[in-house]
């Protein structure tokens, strides 16, 4: 099965210097057929303009990756940890325990990111961060694993959970293959461009819930960027 979840149907609210579209349920946005999929229980679409940001605050328990697409985002957290993700690049912040932590967008320009929570396989764990380029250039014509929870992906940040983020860049024309368990959930997006997966037609930015298959053949009709959740 595979589900289209248009840009358009999302939740969200804009709040100035914060403009949020809500895959799954968040903050105001409820809707009880969206809570999660699988272990992943949020993807938040989010454009933050110059000079603004999240103040400090906390979590515990969760695992968030941050993609960013456009621009830059700069990490403060409560363990001294501080770092500049820029466009392209992923970082990951395990909350374990607990943790606080800002996000500040620093640039001229708008910054625009994926914010991707899933639901940790490891509880009580001491709090961390980390963050690591991953060239689009690396990426073209095939997934790369960006963060993970198998031991097999040493290239990726690690992650606490069940569960694969990864990324690929496709020309117009190209395909590429992803080869899943049934049992599994993933979860993808085009940040750009427009997108077959499995023959269902996907638009820049609409949600693709997958589950029941044994593969997720996806093929650019334009030149586009794909993140992926893979999640028990």
């Amino acid at each position: 099965m595979i589900e289209r979840r248009t840009f358009e149907s999302l939740g969200g609210e804009n709040h100035g210097w914060l403009n949020a579209k809500h895959h799954f349920s968040f903050a105001n946005y409820r809707d009880p057929k969206r809570m999660a999929w699988g272990a992943l229980r949020v993807w938040n679409d989010d454009a933050i303009a110059p000079n603004t940001g999240f103040p400090p605050h906390p979590h515990s328990d969760m695992e968030i990756i941050t993609y960013v697409r456009e621009g830059a985002i700069t990490h403060e957290d409560s363990l001294g940890n501080k770092g500049r993700t820029e466009a392209g690049d992923v970082q990951v912040m395990s909350a374990g325990t607990g943790i606080y932590h800002s996000e500040a967008n620093l640039e001229p320009v708008t910054t625009r990111l994926f914010q991707i929570w899933i639901q940790p396989n490891q509880r009580g764990k001491a709090p961390g961060w980390g963050a690591k380029p991953f060239p689009r250039g690396d990426r073209s014509g095939k997934f790369v694993t960006l963060a993970s929870g198998f031991p097999e992906d040493q290239d990726a940040l690690p992650l606490r959970a069940d569960a694969r983020v990864a990324g690929a860049t496709l020309k117009a024309g190209e395909e590429i293959t992803y080869p899943t368990n049934p049992a599994r959930h993933e979860y993808l997006v085009s940040a750009s461009g427009k997108i077959e997966v499995n023959g269902v037609a996907f638009n820049p930015r609409d949600g693709a819930a997958a589950t029941g298959e044994t593969e997720l053949r996806i093929k650019a009709i334009e030149d586009a960027e794909i993140v992926l959740v893979d999640a028990a």
